[in-house]
């Protein structure tokens, strides 16, 4: 195949890929005792402006108000260093960053919560993204 064939192959299923992810995902087939069940990763960055603006206990104070009360079984928070470039001002910005995992059967009220957690964060703390990762997994307790 010619490479700006192939070329625009990819981007096709990429589009197809990312237009899929708003449906629901296929379950795995898991391997006892694991339950198939989706994995969300969110990506929250900490920098207001070029500056640290999002305290550890302003993170702590948002999970509880936003995050907990959405998914209440529990959820992980790491701390991270992550790197994006900024549209509106076209360089890359390094900043330190918060990523939550959760993990929930499929649910389209548990999805929405997703983006409604995200829309909290942006309009709270002044971001213009937050990174929102799905995907299947088999999950076992």
């Amino acid at each position: 195949m010619p490479k700006p064939m192939m070329m625009r192959w990819l981007v096709a299923c990429l589009a197809a890929a990312t237009l899929a992810g708003c449906a629901a995902l296929p379950a795995p087939a898991c391997l006892p005792p694991s339950q198939p069940m989706l994995s969300a990763e969110l990506a929250f960055g900490r920098n207001i402006g070029d500056r640290l603006g999002v305290s550890d206990a302003e993170f702590k104070r948002f999970t509880a108000e936003e995050i907990t009360p959405r998914f209440p079984d529990g959820l992980t928070v790491v701390d991270g260093v992550g790197q994006w470039r900024d549209g509106e001002r076209g360089h890359v910005v390094r900043e330190k960053a918060k990523l939550v995992t959760l993990v929930f059967a499929e649910d389209s009220v548990r999805r929405a919560a997703l983006s409604a957690i995200a829309e909290a964060y942006k309009q709270r703390f002044k971001q213009q993204a937050v990174m929102v990762s799905v995907r299947p997994s088999c999950v076992s307790f």
